[in-house]
């Protein structure tokens, strides 16, 4: 069975080799022998969120000057981690329009970027297609994303969603994040707000 029947059995929308977390959800065929287990690290709630530094762009275009996010200069702010597989697929795409579509509500005064390997011209593209309200990173060697448990084994991100806290630590975590579920978004939401919420 081939990795798009596979996963359109799950869901249309996902439909990409490249999201991580469909493998674990489908059984392998009996001829392909017993399915293979995600290991599942990062920082769990509770624990410091590693720093970083990654080059960004938006729909406005690539940061100027070789400008960088850094996730210490946030601090004191809540800030969303939304690792994602790739730009311009099915399933990130959902993903991202509906944080687009659904910002304010979902994110209030909290400062979201997501992360890819995608480099930054082609996250111009895609942000500029969805008109996407916030920093999309690049991470082309997956140096971040596996410091949150986030790298994938083709060379692609897993989707993965963190809150940091004002404080610097995870708030909360989801480590296989469905784009086409709407109860994940609503958790999310809770999230953000309790974490707004916090001393």
């Amino acid at each position: 069975m081939t990795n798009a029947v596979r996963c359109g059995a799950v869901a249309l929308a996902l439909c990409s080799p490249l999201a991580g977390p469909l493998a674990a959800q489908t059984p392998a065929p009996s001829t392909m022998g017993p399915p293979t287990a995600v290991v599942v690290s990062g920082p769990e709630e509770g624990m410091k969120a590693p720093d970083f530094s990654l080059p960004w762009a938006s729909k406005d275009g690539v940061a100027p000057d070789g400008g960088e996010f850094s996730l210490a200069a946030s601090k004191g702010q809540v800030v969303v981690l939304a690792f994602y597989p790739q730009d311009f697929t099915p399933g990130c795409t959902a993903e991202m329009q509906t944080f687009a579509d659904r910002y304010q509500a979902l994110f209030g005064a909290a400062v979201v970027v997501g992360i890819s390997t995608n480099d930054l011209d082609t996250h111009v593209r895609f942000a500029q297609s969805l008109g996407l309200p916030f920093k999309l990173l690049s991470d082309p060697k997956q140096r971040v994303s596996a410091k949150y448990g986030a790298k994938g084994s083709e060379g692609y991100n897993r989707r993965s969603v963190y809150v940091i806290g004002k404080n610097g630590k995870v708030a909360w975590r989801e480590m296989q994040f469905v784009a086409t579920d709407p109860k994940g978004y609503d958790r999310l939401q809770a999230a953000i707000a309790a974490a707004e919420g916090a001393k």
